[in-house]
């Protein structure tokens, strides 16, 4: 089981590596949708 564990995070971190430019345009939507939401609380 744990082997599967780790095959499963390394798998995770290689998609993560390969895709880093796609990661940062994600964190960067979801950092606008909050900005957002924050604005329209105010």
């Amino acid at each position: 089981m744990n082997k599967f564990l780790a095959l499963i995070f390394l798998s995770l971190f290689a998609v993560t590596a390969a895709g880093c430019n796609t990661v940062y345009g994600a964190g960067q939507d979801v950092e606008d949708a909050g900005e957002a939401v924050q604005d329209a609380a105010d």
